[in-house]
């Protein structure tokens, strides 16, 4: 990624700052957006703010996804900014999909008029819904039911239709559940149990221990 100028959405997310981390280590410029206040955030904990451009507001505002690629000669986008908690997903379901598929079509057109050279972005494997074979396999169909998974499949789908109508050059990826290193959200399983670990307390299982993720 030497000499790219890549834009990160999502970057003060947990995978979002350890992309951004990665990408600087590779040379690229790199320009995220931020809407609210991330002390906590991966990236901030990183100390990498200094090193990148930051766009203060919110994916949904008007312009600004084609302020940001103009303004730093964007060529490269990595989209992750969405609302991925279900229980919020659940409670507002308009929020969600403002966020995740509004969002995602404005950063999608932005992307078309400018002329971006690669566009990379986040689905996920709740975008498949309930099937009777399992493991999914990429070929799957996108049959979800809930919010949270509809708004995810929404992204996917809008991503293909960019490709087929306009060939736009964007990759789609449909990630499980995601950890790692500074992730300080205790409504997620692994950074849960760690805490519950370190303080010597016994770690919940969610489950009846049959769920399996390769």
């Amino acid at each position: 990624m030497s000499g790219r100028s890549v834009l990160v959405t999502g970057a003060y997310g947990l995978l979002g700052g350890w992309l951004v981390k990665a990408l600087l280590e590779g040379r690229a410029g790199v320009t995220v957006l931020r809407r609210d206040d991330a002390a906590r955030s991966a990236l901030s904990r990183m100390g990498l703010e200094a090193a990148v451009n930051v766009v203060h507001g919110d994916i949904c505002a008007d312009g600004l996804i084609a302020r940001a690629l103009a303004e730093y000669e964007v060529d490269t986008v990595f989209h992750l900014a969405a609302q991925t908690l279900v229980p919020i997903a659940n409670r507002s379901p308009i929020s969600t999909f403002e966020t995740n598929i509004r969002g995602t079509w404005l950063l999608l057109e932005a992307c078309r008029e400018h002329g971006a050279e690669r566009v990379i972005v986040a689905s996920s494997d709740k975008a498949y819904g309930p099937h009777r074979e399992l493991p999914y396999r990429e070929g799957h169909a996108l049959q979800p039911l809930y919010p949270y998974d509809v708004s995810k499949a929404a992204t996917d789908l809008l991503a293909r239709s960019y490709w087929h109508t306009w060939r736009l050059p964007v990759a789609v990826t449909r990630f499980a559940n995601l950890y790692g290193g500074g992730d300080t959200n205790s409504s997620r399983l692994v950074p849960e149990a760690v805490a519950a670990a370190l303080a010597g307390r016994s770690p919940v299982v969610r489950s009846d221990g049959s769920p399996e993720r390769d």
